[in-house]
């Protein structure tokens, strides 16, 4: 996560990348992130004046009916959970919430015995909002393109997006390829109950 001043925003943008998430209750801060497979969902209190968004990827294929049991849904629930009740720290209110769903593009290679996890990502959030009874007001989702937004403050929560052409986005897929390598990792590390395998 990192801070810059914009100008033609004429206000601070925190830059969230893969795994964090960010709330704020100032109308002079935005919250920006680039997306390639990963989702992000932005939610917004307009009665508090407050806003959040996180960056999040499932390490694996998702089905709807598992969302508070599977491992990879887990993964998803604590991305969600953490926004929320930081959130609500703040002063939000769970009843008066409303989100967007962005990302999950075909930007990153992933092994067939991954599964579609682009598209996993898109189900799960529009699974787990259904589910909490938080309104969906809108989303740009899938494709085969990167994505940078911004959540700047109003009544509305607007989100700004622009399509990203895969070679202006490289370093920051280079940030999100690792985050997909951490994520995998640990869902290796859970199927085998803790235990490293080695050959010799």
């Amino acid at each position: 996560m990192y801070r810059s001043f914009n100008r033609k925003f004429e206000r601070e943008i925190v830059v969230i990348q893969p795994g964090e998430y960010y709330v704020t209750d100032s109308a002079a801060e935005g919250i920006a992130t680039v997306l390639g497979s990963c989702v992000a969902v932005c939610l917004i209190d307009a009665r508090a004046h407050i806003r959040g968004m996180n960056h999040f990827m499932l390490p694996g294929d998702f089905r709807n009916e598992e969302i508070y049991q599977s491992r990879s849904g887990r993964y998803g629930m604590f991305a969600m959970e953490s926004l929320i009740n930081e959130m609500m720290k703040r002063g939000a209110k769970r009843e008066n919430l409303t989100a967007k769903i962005f990302g999950g593009g075909h930007v990153l290679n992933f092994r067939r015995s991954d599964g579609n996890i682009p598209d996993a990502n898109i189900l799960f959030a529009k699974t787990y909002l259904a589910f909490e009874e938080i309104k969906l007001a809108a989303s740009d989702v899938g494709g085969n393109t990167g994505r940078k937004i911004i959540f700047l403050d109003d009544s509305n929560g607007r989100v700004l997006v622009k399509k990203l052409a895969p070679d202006s986005v490289v370093e920051f897929l280079d940030e999100e390829n690792r985050y997909k390598a951490t994520m995998l990792k640990k869902k290796k590390e859970e199927m085998s109950g803790g235990m490293t395998l080695f050959d010799k």
